[in-house]
């Protein structure tokens, strides 16, 4: 019987007709990638709350989880910020498991095959990432005199593992290996974009549309090539050329704006796109962010959304934006939060400390003014002085932050004429979406373990001020999205929660449990 190729199989079989001098590598680097991946599928086991999954015993070496049809499967004792690859290997009964697919699929649980063949698709994919990476772990960062800095685009090229905590974090199932060359950051591609003309009359338009991207009575709407090919199918005008950032379907133009491009593929857990609500509010959403971060006392700035167009459907859509560098003084390093990590600087426990300190200054105050912010390490960037030292944040993309008319108005702050589900004054939800993408996120990333998480917060939190939702980060779970849960609830739209044990209450050495 003729079995198809692995995901791993497949992609050494591509990568030797595209660019055959990488192979090498790439086969050096599956075990690791594997590791790195069922590290995060290990976590998601131990803290998620699978409902196949009825016991959990800690043992003198190890864990132990009890599935719902009787089976054990055991692995070592999970810390749920680590992001080092520790998961070499669990056992579901007798037999060992290093692949974390071959164990989904052993596991048969609902919907374990498809996540199966995601998993083996970031593990394949993650290799041939960390393939073609070779950047050192320094402060300062290396970069050409006559530049003075790193631009933006080479930050986030630094990134090459993706999601710290997503067992998807390399994830691209409609990408061949020929498109993840050429469209992934990691990669450093040089990207073509073009644009599609569409009549004004049966377009949606926030902000200032400029006269570079306007034919007449005819909108040019910004396309991704993969979109161009693959999903619209239809002409294209080429345009400017561009340096894909972090989330791949975001661009930075040569000394311009960044652009934000319609990319339906299924990268990491979601299909990607713009939607007409995303759109419609970009215009009054960029307009209330940048009038809270002016009451940060210049600790956050907030890169101005200069237009939005849609030709009424999400696959046709872009959003024009500030680069984040035009807050960076000279000298002055602005990198997303995710590039910490590729940098020495939080081996550091007093700089970590110090940069949680600003961050969770600067969350908490916009969500007690009313904005809670999707913090997470892409769309949250630091600046930094020449010498490394944290001094203020920069925040992109608004499309997943929540607003509070109720919290907006107590601080006599007009709400804007928002709807739909951007808008609520649910504390818990407020919470849920700052504290699970900054703390749970942004800060575990980068420090890398729940020890450090927990020395860092311990030593920045005696320093904010005391409100409700401080209070509520002291003492309660920490929330964190439950990815793996979400991959396996397809019937179940919208965020899905974790609660995590809090990195301020563990007791001494434990982050397991």
């Amino acid at each position: 019987m003729h079995r198809p190729p692995t995901a791993e199989a497949r992609v050494a079989e591509e990568l030797a007709a595209v660019r055959p001098a990488v192979l090498p590598r790439y086969t050096q680097e599956l075990p690791g990638a594997r590791a790195a991946v069922l590290t995060r599928l290990w976590r998601a086991l131990c803290h998620e709350p699978l409902p196949w999954i009825t016991g959990r015993e800690r043992g003198a070496h190890g864990l132990a989880l009890r599935l719902a049809d009787g089976r054990t499967l055991h692995g070592p004792h999970a810390d749920p910020y680590a992001t080092s690859a520790y998961v070499t290997g669990v056992r579901l009964g007798r037999e060992p498991y290093a692949d974390p697919a071959r164990l989904m699929t052993a596991l048969g649980v609902p919907h374990a095959s498809a996540f199966a063949a995601e998993l083996a698709d970031s593990v394949a994919s993650l290799a041939l990432s960390r393939a073609g990476a070779d950047h050192p772990k320094e402060w300062p960062v290396g970069v050409p005199p006559a530049e003075g800095r790193a631009r933006d685009w080479e930050w986030e090229q630094r990134v090459v593992d993706g999601h710290p905590f997503h067992p998807g974090c390399r994830s691209r199932p409609g990408f061949s290996v020929a498109d993840q060359l050429a469209y992934g950051p990691e990669h450093r591609p040089v990207v073509e974009l073009g644009t599609v003309p569409v009549p004004s009359g049966e377009c949606l338009v926030s902000g200032d549309w400029p006269e570079e991207l306007r034919d007449g009575d005819r909108w040019l709407v910004p396309v991704h090539p993969w979109q161009a090919a693959h999903v619209l199918k239809r002409p294209q005008r080429p345009w400017r050329p561009a340096r894909p950032l972090l989330s791949l379907r975001t661009l930075a133009l040569p000394g311009g704006p960044h652009v934000k491009t319609a990319l339906s593929a299924r990268l990491t857990s979601s299909v990607r796109d713009i939607s007409p609500y995303s759109v419609r509010t970009a215009a009054p959403l960029s307009d209330l962010a940048v009038e809270l971060a002016a009451r940060t006392g210049g600790l956050l700035h907030v890169t101005r959304t200069l237009g939005a167009v849609t030709a009424h459907s999400p696959d046709l859509a872009a959003l024009l934006r500030e680069s984040p560098e035009v807050y960076a003084a000279p000298g002055e390093h602005v990198l997303p939060v995710a590039a910490l990590g590729t940098t020495s600087l939080p081996d550091s426990p007093e700089w970590l400390a110090a940069f949680a300190r600003l961050a969770l200054t600067v969350g908490l105050r916009l969500l007690d003014l009313g904005v809670a912010l999707e913090a997470h390490g892409q769309n949250l960037l630091v600046i930094l002085s020449p010498d490394g030292a944290p001094r203020r944040l920069v925040y992109r993309d608004l499309a997943d932050v929540r607003v509070s008319p109720a919290r907006l108005a107590r601080h006599g702050i007009t709400p804007p004429a928002l709807t739909g589900r951007l808008v609520t004054d649910d504390a818990t939800a407020l919470r849920r979406k700052l504290f699970g993408s900054l703390v749970a996120g942004a800060l575990a990333g980068t420090a890398g373990s729940g020890a450090a998480l927990a020395a860092a917060l311990a030593t920045a939190v005696p320093h904010l001020p005391d409100t409700p939702d401080l209070t509520a980060l002291r003492e309660a779970p920490l929330p964190a999205k439950a990815l793996t849960l979400m991959r396996l609830s397809p019937d179940r739209p919208g965020d899905l929660w974790a609660a995590l044990p809090n990195p301020l209450v563990l007791e001494p050495g434990r982050s397991d449990q």
